[in-house]
């Protein structure tokens, strides 16, 4: 056995590994499988509607909706930009002026960040999101 076969086995258990592919779980993986849970948090997408939301960073919450209008025939897209900052959470639209998020829209953006939290932690992480346990 090669040296480099035996270092494999100690480190993953398996001498076989250099036969096999191997995936890598990049960031972008982990945002998509998350993206997967938070498009679905806000009901029923109507047909021809693309939704993502997700959480690009520590700081950061992206919304994006895109759709077929019926009367241009044109694809309409949005993409909302959430920052988290000390003084508060700021929406960023292209084109819109930048403002701080409050009243009922914040409420349903803390609502959406905790359900997105909750289930992230439990299907994609498999973790209890208030004990931090593995499940």
């Amino acid at each position: 056995m090669s040296v480099l076969r035996k270092l494999l086995t100690l480190f993953t258990g398996t001498p076989d590994i250099l036969g096999r592919r191997v995936h890598v779980i990049t960031e972008r993986d982990l945002i998509s499988e998350e993206n997967q849970i938070g498009k679905q948090l806000f009901g029923v997408l109507p047909t021809g509607h693309v939704r993502d939301f997700f959480c690009l960073d520590k700081t950061t919450w992206v919304w994006h909706e895109a759709w077929l209008d019926n009367k241009s025939g044109q694809t309409k897209e949005i993409t909302t930009r959430y920052e988290i900052q000390p003084g508060g959470i700021l929406k960023v639209q292209t084109g819109r002026e930048y403002k701080y998020v409050e009243g009922v829209e914040l409420q349903n953006l803390a609502i959406a960040i905790r359900l997105y939290y909750e289930r992230t932690m439990r299907s994609v992480y498999h973790y209890d999101p208030y004990t931090g346990i593995a499940i």
